[in-house]
């Protein structure tokens, strides 16, 4: 995989309110990723966090 999915295969996604998701950005590890969803889940917004892992063809899965 040359399209650097390899080296940053975890995404953090948001949904507002309205249903609208968005990708916040993409790391190396769960663990950051998951730390980079907790502390903006924490900020009481309405928006919903989550983190997903890219498989082969580009497409994440929900973790």
């Amino acid at each position: 995989m040359s399209d650097g999915t390899a080296s940053f295969p975890w995404l953090v996604i948001r949904q507002d309110d309205s249903g609208n998701r968005y990708r916040v950005g993409r790391y190396a590890t769960r663990a950051e990723a998951q730390k980079i969803a907790d502390s903006l889940a924490d900020r009481r917004h309405k928006q919903l966090y989550w983190v997903e892992r890219i498989r082969p063809g580009g497409r994440g899965t929900r973790n």
